[in-house]
């Protein structure tokens, strides 16, 4: 039994990174030409020139809010603001609402999602039943599940979510070796199994999704006979990583191009400095270019202990939109970054927010390669022109941050 989904999990790392360079200049020209909304954020875009990350990094990146606005701007004409390159009918089989409402299209192809090899990294395989616990109420989750575990030769029981009791039935009576689902759920219904006297110990792994699954709820089921796996995808882009039994961080999945960048810009970080995750899909359906996730997370150095030479992700570390309101106006991670960047002695920057309710004190805090004469100053000005709050300065030394994500940090009382 092969240990992999497909051959590309295996690939060269420098193959992978070429044919990806390869496929994306004709996935911008496509997006140009195929999706309204693209094609008016990549206007003016030599799309024949993106053929390397730092010429990528120089286009926009469109965020959750963004992508929510387009839509909101075109209801009655186009649901999904531009954004689809689908269209009804076969090509499109389903279409979804998630909260906002944004809604999303699915794609007729073969697990739309690619969520078959974050299943078979977990050990699912052709021929098992799986309880698939996701809500089949109008967002995608349970059908991004439902695709993989059809792509990998399983079958599905769609239980959905609620009726604790109901589900611990069909657990006992179909005996269904794999789940999908939350893994809050899953423990719920582990401890309604205990509590009963169900005989839920068909169930021997598990992928989960949707929330954080800390090291210890993930020991708290090995205990109970199950292997747990975290996925991490969404329902603009599909899968996004996985995680294999090597338990160290998330593998990237193929293709896509992943970023992390400084959240409020576009701007890439270092090797293991935590920003927000950028991904550019290579979907023809929905070619989204530097879609901004939200979601906080670093990569890892090296590759995974499986064999799978696709670079890791830590892992989902949080969201990174840390806007914040200050004496009555908004403070933007955006604003930070350009306030650091008109002075290049400055390394990073974190704005912190302290103070009582009524009471806000700004304080940027600076790490800086040197610090001339007269500096922070310079900087307090800054910090009054773009935000129009006055704000103070501390000066650290490169490397006195936290490697966090947090570009604003709301450090006040509430009490």
């Amino acid at each position: 039994m092969s240990e992999f989904f497909d051959a590309l999990e295996t690939r060269d790392p420098a193959e992978r990174e070429a044919a990806l360079l390869r496929a994306l200049p004709r996935q911008v020209a496509h997006a140009q030409q195929a999706s309204a909304a693209m094609a008016a954020i990549l206007e003016g875009v030599d799309a024949g020139a993106v053929t390397s990350r730092e010429a990528l990094a120089r286009l926009p990146v469109t965020r959750k809010h963004e992508l929510l606005e387009r839509q909101r701007a075109h209801v009655g004409r186009d649901p999904f603001g531009g954004f689809s390159a689908l269209v009804r009918g076969p090509a499109m089989p389903r279409v979804f609402s998630s909260p906002g409402p944004i809604y999303e299209p699915e794609g007729g192809t073969r697990d739309y999602w690619r969520t078959g090899r974050a299943l078979f990294a977990a050990g699912f395989r052709s021929g098992d039943l799986v309880h698939n616990a996701f809500s089949y109420h109008m967002t995608p989750g349970a059908f991004i599940m439902e695709s993989g575990a059809h792509a990998v030769g399983c079958s599905v029981f769609p239980a959905g979510i609620g009726q604790t009791e109901q589900q611990l039935q069909a657990i006992a009576e179909l005996r269904p070796t794999a789940f999908t689902g939350t893994p809050s759920f899953l423990r719920i219904l582990l401890e309604k199994a205990q509590e009963t006297g169900t005989d839920v110990g068909s169930l021997r792994k598990a992928v989960t999704g949707g929330e954080a699954l800390p090291a210890s709820l993930c020991d708290w089921f090995a205990q109970r006979g199950l292997d747990v796996y975290q996925s991490y995808a969404t329902a603009d882009i599909g899968l996004i990583a996985y995680e294999t039994s090597s338990r160290q961080g998330l593998v990237l999945s193929e293709d896509i191009l992943v970023e992390i960048v400084r959240p409020g810009t576009g701007d890439p970080v270092a090797e293991g400095e935590v920003g927000e995750v950028v991904v550019t899909t290579l979907n023809p359906g929905y070619p989204l270019i530097r879609f901004g996730t939200g979601d906080l997370s670093a990569m890892l150095p090296g590759t995974c202990a499986t064999g799978r030479t696709n670079a890791r992700i830590k892992g989902w570390m949080g969201r990174a939109d840390q806007t914040t309101k200050v004496r009555g106006m908004f403070v933007h991670p955006g604003q930070v970054a350009d306030i650091a960047r008109r002075f290049p002695e400055v390394v990073k920057a974190r704005l912190v927010v302290s103070g009582e309710m009524a009471n806000d004190q700004m304080t940027l805090k600076v790490e800086a390669a040197s610090w001339p004469q007269g500096l922070d100053e310079r900087i307090a000005e800054a910090i009054r022109e773009v935000t129009k709050l006055r704000g103070d300065v501390e000066c650290l030394a490169p490397g006195a941050l936290p490697n966090d994500g947090k570009v604003i940090e709301d450090a006040r009382s509430y009490r």
